[in-house]
């Protein structure tokens, strides 16, 4: 049977695509030695996580060279759009504003993101 293709990706999941997001495509072998500079993984770990994450369609894989490099199948801002509204509609009821609010008063914000949040605010009116 055929694995479905899944959108939302595990922590771990997570860890891999930013490693892929910052340094580019790369081998297993490098991603290994990224992820083991803040964790001991082994690399049949990564290997396999990564296999996995190819067929959740959330990695490509250039087969046309060896060793195999990997990339990330979306950029960050999309998979962050669609986390961020995974998070709003599974958690907030479908409320962008609690979600909002929710970070607002559970983290220490200081003048200069507020200030930055009230801009795109302004920017969205506008719009």
């Amino acid at each position: 049977m055929a694995r479905r293709s899944a959108k939302r990706p595990t922590d771990g999941e997570l860890t891999i695509l930013r490693v892929l997001w910052e340094h580019g495509p790369c081998t297993v072998r490098q991603v290994n030695r990224i992820l083991n500079e803040t964790r001991p993984t082994g690399y049949t770990t990564t290997l396999k996580q990564m296999q996995v994450m190819t067929d959740k369609r959330l990695l490509a894989k250039d087969e046309s060279r060896r060793p195999q490099v990997y990339r990330s199948a979306q950029s960050p801002s999309r998979m962050r759009k669609q986390l961020a509204e995974h998070l709003v509609d599974k958690v907030f009821g479908g409320s962008a504003q609690k979600l909002v609010m929710q970070v607002l008063e559970s983290r220490d914000i200081s003048p200069k993101q507020l200030a930055q949040i009230e801009k795109l605010l302004g920017e969205l009116e506008e719009e």
